[in-house]
């Protein structure tokens, strides 16, 4: 397996054992889905995103699976387009994302954003995942500034996706931030996974920067209460600095 899905044609993709989420051995994470959308919507916009936010209507199967997207608002230098990931039965995810296209100029100095002082990727160990299975977590690369993956609390780490999303096609930018952005609430999960629940609803990521390079770091906390609704939210950065900001609304259950 090379890639997260494989391109049939005509909208058309298979999913790979390499989307397979920690949750549930026959369903996908929405890493991979949302990126596939993310970057089939930057494309048919043809500017940078700057916020996309996908529901996820129901779990994803492992299989083969239709995506279509199109324009909602065109225009010269705000445009608003809408995707959709479906299997035989219907709609599993759908997205919108607003795509800015701008000019360069000049910025004062407080309103540009501080630089995030993280240690380097090559300075962080890379850190094991905890289920057996193979599936989304054997496609990326993960190395912990602080925090770990079964202990409770806040944590930072580097993400980099070891394969592209579609086979045969380089990974972009984007599609690097979005399939890390969907891991906030399983990096810094505030319950034991072996004991809670804490699936996400949605996912929306805002970037005030395009992207650049294979590295993305997640700081990022969650919150749970106890009438069963969460929020995981993360700072999400490059290795050029900050660059924007992911919110996942999560629902909170027992096993």
């Amino acid at each position: 397996m090379d890639a997260f899905f494989e391109p049939l044609g005509d909208g058309r993709y298979r999913s790979t054992e390499l989307t397979r989420g920690p949750w549930d051995p026959d369903s996908q994470h929405a890493g991979p889905s949302t990126a596939l959308l993310g970057g089939l919507l930057e494309e048919t916009l043809g500017a940078p995103l700057a916020r996309l936010t996908s529901e996820i209507l129901r779990p994803v199967p492992i299989t083969e699976l239709t995506v279509e997207v199109e324009v909602l608002r065109p225009g010269r230098r705000v445009q608003l387009g809408q995707g959709t990931v479906s299997d035989d039965e219907g709609p599993l995810l759908l997205a919108r994302a607003w795509a800015l296209r701008t000019d360069e100029f000049e910025l004062p100095e407080h309103v540009r954003p501080e630089p995030a002082g993280l240690p380097p990727p090559d300075e962080c160990e890379t850190a094991p995942f905890f289920v057996d299975w193979t599936g989304y977590h054997d496609a990326m690369e993960v190395r912990f500034v602080a925090g770990s993956f079964l202990d409770p609390g806040p944590a930072t780490a580097w993400m980099r996706a070891r394969v592209p999303i579609v086979e045969g096609q380089e990974i972009s930018p984007l599609e690097r931030v979005i399939v890390a952005a969907d891991s906030g609430n399983g990096l810094s999960a505030a319950l034991d996974f072996r004991q809670w629940l804490f699936i996400n609803t949605d996912l929306t990521v805002h970037l005030h920067r395009q992207p650049s390079g294979e590295w993305v770091c997640l700081d990022t906390r969650t919150v749970a209460e106890p009438h069963g609704v969460g929020l995981a939210t993360s700072d999400i950065s490059d290795q050029q600095g900050p660059l924007g900001h992911g919110l996942q609304t999560l629902l909170v259950a027992p096993r």
